[in-house]
């Protein structure tokens, strides 16, 4: 009973009032009333009256518009200080007016009045209310998504403490805002905060979602964006091959093989931001696993800037039309992937080395297990290609991820689920079930052994390699999960949504830590700093935002730059340059240190700083016509993309 104040309740009192057993036995069980609680049902004349009334009022199809267009006028005459912050109220009002009317079966009155404000709305919105307007009866709301969406959940509002006064003094003034009083107490979320109300700009920032803007509260939570401190490992002799990359006094190299060895067993220095080296069961790193950390690190990086910008080696996939859907290329560079709409992995190789087969089990038997070499002997000598082709998913396959030793291979497809594939073997391993629908991206964890997923059922997980089950569940986006990304030290994945949302999760506890809001389209592509600190955000208008994942508040909007969706992002080694792919056919440069350096010289002022002028864009290339489909950058800072020739245009 802790909800008295509704129709149902005021209306078994006026019944029992009156003496009408009979109506009043029959509401009572269709509502599912206990004798307890019916008892204790005592709810005022006034108040009675006033719910009746208010009901009363609610199904008068004429006072929405009416009531609606009050609201309206009022926006529009307030101050500058009010109005921008005030304008937020205005759709979600609109959306469940609307609902209103076709509960109340004034359907003809519903359309008039989708006709008449639905143009008025932001342009952000016009593709949620072209889903809505297909809503025409009552019926059909429970087979709307969206309907459904507006109707369980409640729409978020940010207001300043003067702002919430001026809404509310209006309010008790106006006697048609009965209507809007009861939207607002069911279906929207006032969140109050203190200081003077936001500009057009600021509101604009934040604003976009399907529900509203984050609030202040859901990003409270301690996120530890500091990076791990790597393991000590000791440092093994330089390969032969490696002996050419002494360039420098050849005449003294053992000198200088010394001094690089020294360097690496210097201990790095711990991040204070950093969470604890133990938070989450890492595994520990195989011998194999160790030499090719020590090769990424004696890898001979270009510092990259302004006045030094990365060579670009583009990889085109020639007669793939649109069948290509999704391409990846391992960290050392050696390997890509590519996924087709026909349910088919191909894995080539980048470098002269063929890919081998292994011996048959009759050949295995007869190697020594305990030899260094082991892993050598096992590959057939005369089963050699430059190409290698997967076959086991029944549709479509949407995202490929190589693990970052180069031995597995994962994908996600249409058939709902993942695979891990050997590239030993050749061969699916597992098979990962939980996801109901198609499955539209999958990333390994920066560590290796755990790998994070997300689908078309609205979810993300948390999976390791050595359970066939999910680790976590991940749930509280609205639409479609259209990305997932790990944080640099595994312990949080970042998730991006058809709502228009990027949250950020927690792997220890499963925990949502950011929601972060702005984006005015599906967000396509995440990408996180070298740092840990930002993260980067990529839509289907071009958009790319910048966000602080310290305290989850958009930091950048970079300037409108790409035409069409935002298929890859990839920061190079060093942290230095962000490059962006898109479908418009361009990869971009960013100058990502300017960025976070006016960012951190302007972190006084808690507002959102919006787009400026071009001045972060270095540069801007274009292929014939081939939309960018993966982008990453070498041990040596050369960058690499991928894509698919679709003709002459």
């Amino acid at each position: 009973m802790a909800e008295k104040s509704t129709p149902l309740l005021a209306v078994l009192q006026l019944l029992r009032k009156y003496n009408l057993k009979g109506t009043e036995e029959i509401l009572r069980k269709e509502a599912s009333l206990g004798d307890a609680e019916y008892e204790t049902l005592n709810l005022p004349e006034v108040e009675i009256a006033s719910i009746l009334t208010a009901h009363h009022t609610e199904s008068d199809p004429y006072s929405y518009e009416f009531a609606y267009e009050g609201l309206k006028k009022f926006i529009e005459n307030s101050l500058d200080v009010y109005k921008y912050e005030l304008s937020t109220l205005l759709y979600p009002v609109f959306v469940h007016m609307y609902l209103l009317l076709i509960i109340y079966d004034h359907n003809e009155h519903a359309a008039k009045f989708l006709e008449k404000f639905g143009p008025e709305q932001e342009d952000y919105y016009q593709d949620d209310l072209a889903k809505l307007c297909i809503v025409k009866h009552k019926d059909q709301i429970k087979f709307n998504e969206l309907a459904q969406i507006y109707s369980a959940n409640k729409f978020e509002v940010q207001l300043s403490r003067d702002v919430s006064s001026q809404l509310k003094r209006f309010l008790q003034e106006q006697k048609s805002s009965t209507v809007i009083i009861n939207i607002i107490n069911n279906h929207i979320q006032i969140d109050v905060h203190d200081g003077p109300g936001r500009n057009q700009a600021q509101v604009r920032a934040t604003a976009g979602g399907l529900l509203g803007e984050a609030t202040r509260n859901e990003n409270r939570a301690k996120v530890y964006y500091g990076l791990l401190k790597e393991p000590e490992i000791e440092v093994f002799p330089v390969p032969a091959e490696d002996e050419e990359e002494a360039e420098e006094t050849p005449d003294k190299p053992k000198k200088k093989k010394a001094k690089k060895e020294n360097m690496y067993m210097k201990k790095p220095k711990s991040d204070p931001n950093a969470p604890p080296i133990d938070r989450i069961p890492l595994p520990e790193l195989k011998e194999t696993d160790k030499i090719e950390k020590v090769k990424a690190l004696r890898a001979k990086r270009v510092p990259l800037g302004p006045d030094c910008l990365p060579s670009i080696c583009f990889y085109t996939l020639l007669n793939s039309g649109h069948s290509a859907i999704c391409a990846d290329i391992c960290d050392d560079s050696t390997l890509l992937a590519v996924g087709f709409s026909n349910s088919i992995i191909k894995v080539w190789t980048l470098t002269p080395v063929r890919l081998r087969g292994m011996k048959s089990a009759d050949k295995l038997q007869d190697i020594d297990k305990e030899a260094g070499d082991v892993l050598v002997r096992m590959m057939e000598e005369r089963d050699r290609d430059t190409c290698r082709t997967l076959l086991c998913h029944s549709g479509p396959v949407y995202k490929v991820g190589f693990d970052l030793f180069k031995t597995m291979l994962l994908s996600c497809s249409e058939d709902s689920t993942i695979r891990l594939w050997s590239l030993h073997v050749w061969t699916c391993l597992v098979v990962y079930r939980g996801h109901t629908w198609p499955v539209w991206d999958v990333k390994w964890s920066p560590h290796g052994h755990y790998f994070a997923s997300c689908g078309h059922d609205r979810s993300a997980r948390l999976w390791a390699t050595d359970s066939y089950q999910s680790l976590r569940l991940f749930t509280g986006h609205f639409s479609d999960v259209d990305c997932v990304q790990f944080h640099p030290n595994s312990n949080y994945i970042a998730t991006g949504s058809s709502d228009r949302t990027v949250r950020m999760w927690d792997c220890l506890t499963g925990s949502q830590v950011r929601v972060m809001s702005g984006h005015k389209s599906t967000v396509f592509t995440l990408a996180f700093s070298v740092c840990g600190r930002w993260i980067v955000s990529g839509g289907t208008v071009g958009d790319i935002l910048v966000w602080d994942i310290s305290n989850g508040s958009l930091t950048a909007a970079l300037p409108p730059s790409h035409s069409g969706p935002i298929h890859a992002l990839a920061f190079s080694r060093n942290g230095t340059i962000l490059s962006s792919g898109s479908l418009d056919c361009t990869i971009k440069l960013w100058d990502f240190t300017q960025i976070t350096e006016e960012i951190v010289n302007d972190e006084s002022g808690s507002t959102a700083s919006t787009s400026k002028d071009e001045k972060y864009l270095l540069r801007s290339f274009a292929t014939k016509n081939s939309p960018i489909k993966s982008l990453h950058f070498t041990r040596r800072n050369l960058l690499l993309g991928v894509g698919t020739y679709e003709g002459s245009s």
